[in-house]
């Protein structure tokens, strides 16, 4: 499964749904992909600075 499209379109419903948080299991389930490509996705979301890690270990917009 090629990761880039999958970034594509977390970013996307990210930037459509201002305020989202998830939990890695939510997205999961949300995506409906598996746990290590879903973490895989997140990874490169937060790398690159789009999605930060809450205190409570959801992920949501950086600059939210």
């Amino acid at each position: 499964m090629e990761l880039e499209p999958i970034v594509r379109r977390v970013r996307e419903e990210f930037r459509e749904m201002p305020g989202l948080r998830l939990t890695p299991a939510q997205a999961t389930r949300l995506w409906g992909i598996e746990h290590d490509v879903c973490r895989a996705v997140i990874d490169t979301l937060v790398s690159s600075a789009f999605l930060r890690w809450t205190p409570a270990g959801a992920i949501m917009r950086a600059e939210s």
